[in-house]
């Protein structure tokens, strides 16, 4: 079974059964010592795409949001995981240099929403229609959705699980609050699930 680790701020680490190892967008926290075979990074921003944070594979592949946006199909794969850029934008994050990404990890849909608001692919149904098993919402209110509007893009989305992120505007990586419990709490979606710094998630 996929094991997300939760790691800070928007970041985190699937380990598959098979020892695969994916990061995604990697900044905050610790556990970055599993050598990477697949590196994505939704957006250029420094809280995002410490792309040399952790050890690569020899056949290492990153992927960053221009590599989606530049794809004459938004449906990249590697290393036998499947990934399709979906919008994501806000008056901070460009839709030009940003992606949200649909990762299919053994049999297990993912959505990595990067840093966004709402989106057209959110009220129009089509995340939705993926029937998503994990979703993540970025909540700090300042350059993502307040926890009230993550919420209602939650429940666009209507992903079996909802994971509140970025919860904290941060531009450190060693700032002493990555996390607010509070912020997390009061993002409401069916099937939450709140995870705080190195807490790991079985998928």
């Amino acid at each position: 079974m996929t094991r997300m680790l939760y790691q800070g701020h928007g970041s985190y680490r699937f380990t598959l059964d098979d020892g695969r190892v994916i990061y995604v967008d990697p900044f905050a926290g610790d556990g970055y010592d599993k050598p990477a075979d697949l590196v994505l990074v939704t957006h250029n921003h420094p809280d995002h795409n410490r792309i040399d944070k952790m050890p690569h594979q020899p056949t290492c592949t990153i992927l960053q949001a221009q590599d989606f946006l530049a794809a004459s199909q938004k449906t990249l794969s590697s290393h036998g995981v499947k990934m399709t850029a979906v919008q994501a934008s806000n008056q901070y994050h460009s839709p030009d240099e940003c992606v949200g990404i649909v990762l299919e990890i053994d049999g297990v849909s993912f959505y990595a929403a990067g840093d966004t608001s709402i989106t057209a692919d959110m009220r129009n149904g089509s995340l939705a229609a993926l029937k998503l098993d994990y979703a993540t919402f970025p909540c700090d209110g300042f350059y993502n959705m307040t926890p009230e509007e993550a919420s209602q893009a939650a429940a666009l989305v209507k992903a079996a699980h909802s994971i509140p992120l970025h919860l904290v505007p941060v531009h450190d990586a060693d700032a002493p609050t990555i996390f607010d419990r509070a912020t997390a709490e009061a993002f409401e979606a069916p099937g939450r699930i709140i995870l705080e710094p190195g807490q790991e998630l079985e998928l």
